[in-house]
């Protein structure tokens, strides 16, 4: 007997009883291509995971950089083959652990890097020439890149051999995330003084990851994460060639970071389309090496799926979403821990995370072939749909003047707010099922246990600061502010100069404050 149920994505996209070739009808709106072929639907490599394994990473980092260091060291001798470190509040804000507003947050939802010598303590023991590193950091990006090169120059490393990726994404900071420092045209002068040195100076390194991750966790459809997250990426391209720098250049250091939530399969077309759109965009932008068209993307599991309640159903969750991450096609994954939405992940729980992903690569045979939806009638249509509904909103914002014009007058904002009310309306009302929480519930005692940071690490890190402050070359630190103060003012790079400061032991805050007289905040 048929049903006339109407089933439908997070993204509002209609879900057919059956899908036929004649859905295929429509030629995808941005042309076909093979694996590694222009506009890269299937993927950017032509061999894809059969000629190298996306990178494993763990997000980690928490208290003082010795105890992160300890589980760096724990995650490498377990098979991680790239560190994605996490930073407590007050550094991602541009404040020192003795910062009156610091006070009760350092060490708390990453590791405190105050000044060089904590980056020293926080790979000690690790080549840095040897392994990739992530950093998830952005209004004060700039600052841990520089405290990163300057340990790897005292580690004697080749820079023209360093890879890694810092966030740097400011605009999904002032669109769903909340940490920025600078008001937004200084910002995006930062970034584009970031392109422009790394290109001479660090040319593996990637110089942002525009991240679609925190739309999505702020309450945003699969449609609109990749909407808002490429328009932004659209205006760093902007950017950088107003400064003038070669988009065949640039472009090629661009990369993405994506979330991946429980709909296996709008998040493989979610995956799919955004790699077809992005090459057309960069297309139009000028670019003419492939290679600068390319969508290069890190995934991480969906943070705001995970569920206090059953939390071992977590485990579920993450592997399903391991798999949408890598039948899409990423290049980089990371797996959440069961116990998060309770507290910072457990040693053992951060080794299951691990362990899904090895088990996903080793053991379900979905590495083996390049995009192996590819041709499903369901998927193909559902990659259009994603597609057409994702431009829909571009265009929107491009008649507004860009994302930083629609971000400036609310747009964006008030977007992802309307479709996380809709998500909650449709749980609390029992339309959409979460299993453990509104169906299927239990009487539960919660036995997992909790992951705690010890009150003393803010003790710890201010001790820290005092000596350090102590035995540097104080007549050193005062030049070097003063020289980076006068190129924010002269509109010169600023990279050069904040290496000098970093060089000299000035601190992070030192440095995010002798900017703040310059550029001002943004509220």
């Amino acid at each position: 007997m048929a049903t006339d149920k109407k089933i439908f994505t997070d993204s509002g996209i209609e879900i057919k009883t059956i899908y036929t070739q004649d859905d295929l009808a429509l030629t995808p709106p941005s042309g076909g291509g093979g694996a590694g072929e222009f506009p890269f639907t299937r993927g950017v490599q032509p061999d894809m995971y059969r000629g190298k394994m996306w990178t494993m990473r763990q997000y980690a980092g928490f208290s003082t950089a010795e105890e992160s260091n300890q589980r760096y060291h724990y995650l490498l001798s377990q098979g991680v083959n790239g560190l994605s470190v996490a930073f407590d509040l007050p550094t991602q804000i541009g404040y020192d652990s003795d910062h009156a507003l610091a006070d009760g947050e350092v060490g708390k939802v990453g590791v405190a890097i105050d000044s060089l010598e904590d980056m020293e303590i926080l790979f000690k023991g690790i080549k840095l020439d040897e392994i990739t590193s992530s950093m998830t950091i952005n209004a004060s990006g700039f600052i841990l890149l520089a405290f990163y090169i300057a340990l790897a120059k005292k580690q004697g490393a080749d820079l023209k051999k360093i890879s890694g990726t810092i966030q740097n994404d400011i605009l999904k900071e002032y669109a769903a995330r909340g940490t920025y420092i600078y008001p937004p045209k200084a910002s995006m002068r930062i970034i584009t003084d970031i392109f422009e040195w790394c290109a001479a100076e660090v040319p593996k390194w990637n110089t942002i990851s525009i991240s679609g991750y925190h739309i999505r966790e702020a309450g945003s459809t699969a449609v609109q994460e990749i909407a808002f997250t490429l328009s932004n990426g659209k205006a760093y391209v902007q950017a950088a060639l107003q400064k003038g720098l070669d988009i065949n250049v640039f472009g090629k250091r661009l990369s993405f970071f994506f979330n991946a939530h429980n709909n296996l399969f709008e998040e493989v077309a979610k995956f799919r389309a955004a790699r077809r759109m992005w090459a057309g965009m960069m297309k139009e932008l000028g670019a003419t090496d492939p290679k600068a068209m390319m969508l290069r993307f890190h995934t991480q599991t969906g943070g705001s799926t995970l569920t206090a309640q059953q939390p071992y159903n977590n485990i579920s969750r993450v592997t399903l979403q391991t798999l949408s991450a890598v039948l899409g096609g990423t290049q980089s994954l990371h797996t959440n821990g069961y116990d998060e939405a309770l507290s910072l992940p457990t040693e053992a729980a951060a080794a299951i995370a691990l362990r899904t992903q090895q088990i996903v690569a080793f053991e379900s045979g979905a590495a083996d072939t390049v995009d192996p939806l590819a041709g499903s009638y369901f998927i193909e249509s559902l990659t259009n749909e994603v597609e057409a509904a994702a431009w829909k909103l571009i265009s929107t914002i491009d008649a507004m003047g860009g994302s930083v014009a629609a971000i400036e007058q609310g747009f964006i904002q008030d977007e992802i707010a309307k479709s996380a009310y809709e998500y909650q309306r449709q749980i609390e009302s029992g339309e959409k099922i979460i299993v453990g929480v509104n169906k299927f519930q239990t009487t539960e005692k919660n036995t997992i246990p909790g992951f705690k940071i010890d009150e003393q690490v803010q003790t710890l890190q201010v001790e820290k600061l005092k000596t350090l402050k102590l035995k540097r070359d104080n007549d050193k630190v005062i030049a070097s502010l003063k020289t980076l103060n006068e190129k924010a003012i002269s509109g010169e790079n600023l990279m050069p100069a904040v290496l000098e400061a970093v060089e000299n032991y000035c601190t992070l805050g030192e440095i995010a404050d002798e900017l703040r007289k310059v550029f001002g905040e943004y509220k």
